[in-house]
């Protein structure tokens, strides 16, 4: 249902988010924390940058930092940034709901109901519990975790400081 970009994306929202307040990284490190491709990495900042949801800095200082509150951040807003619009009309024309096919009413209550919950969560939501914690995160291949690099058990992201 979403893209390894939405999910990237997330991810990249969760790091900046539990960084302090307006701190700048740059994509290479952001990239190096999540254990994901620089050049993807920046696509998806990109993406973030142009709806709103990330700043921007150029330069050799430059990085991205949130440009809104966790709470006003929905799941939504980065779902259509990094995968554009949700469909939810797959029928031609706007006629009454009650005259369309039955393909289109399943459609249409799923994508209500998607649409829904992802204008429901905020980053607020998610950075309260951005991974898995005790025996969950023995057990869950979380996708919020950091990429695993060696035999080591997932770690939640690196700090800036490891990062250095």
């Amino acid at each position: 249902m979403l893209t390894k970009t939405s999910l990237l994306g997330i991810r990249i929202l969760l790091l900046l988010g539990q960084s302090s307040p307006r701190t700048c990284l740059p994509p290479r490190q952001l990239a190096a924390a999540l254990g994901e491709s620089p050049t993807y990495l920046s696509k998806v900042c990109r993406m973030l940058v142009r709806s709103g949801i990330l700043r921007a800095q150029k330069g050799i200082k430059g990085g991205v930092w949130l440009n809104r509150q966790p709470s006003e951040v929905t799941l939504l807003a980065v779902v259509e940034a990094c995968q554009g619009a949700i469909a939810g009309d797959y029928c031609n024309g706007a006629i009454d709901s009650a005259d369309v096919c039955a393909f289109h009413k399943a459609a249409l209550e799923l994508y209500k109901a998607v649409k829904s919950i992802l204008e429901r969560w905020t980053l607020a939501d998610l950075l309260a519990r951005p991974h898995p914690v005790g025996q969950a995160t023995e057990a869950a291949a979380c996708v919020m975790l950091a990429r695993r690099v060696s035999s080591q058990p997932p770690a939640p992201f690196a700090t800036l400081t490891e990062l250095g």
